[in-house]
Order: C-alpha cells, then structure tokens, then sequence
C-alpha cells in the first residue's frame, strides 16, 4: 500500500469473512507495518512477511520474499 517510510513497508491483507447469524460474505483488510531494510518494495508489489522481534512500536513483522 506505502512505502514513504524509510526501511518500512505498509502492507494491506485482505480476507473474506461470513456473518456469524446472517451468512452474508463480507470482506476485511488488516493493514501491516513491515520491515524492509533494502527500500526495494513499492505500492502494487505482492509480498510474503513473517512475524519477527518487535523493531518499533508498530513494526513486528519483516518481509521475507517477493510473491
């Protein structure tokens, strides 16, 4: 999604959920604050991360691949 942060990467997942009483889908998006230390990730790339230390207060995952 961004990439104005410098070694930081914001990361959008989305999921499609169903509505516990009403069976109706829906979609959600969670956003993530991942670690890029290179900066070589921008906005439309697909990428793969995994949870690591915390880095900052916000930042606990890091990028591990490009999809």
């Amino acid at each position: 999604m961004s990439d104005k942060m410098d070694k930081t990467i914001v990361v959008a997942v989305s999921s499609i959920k169903i509505h516990a009483q009403y069976q109706k889908r829906f979609r959600t998006k969670k956003h993530y604050k991942v670690h890029d230390p290179k900066n070589e990730y921008h906005p439309g790339d697909t990428v793969i991360f995994e949870e690591t230390r915390p880095l900052s207060k916000e930042k606990r995952w890091r990028v591990v691949a490009k999809a």
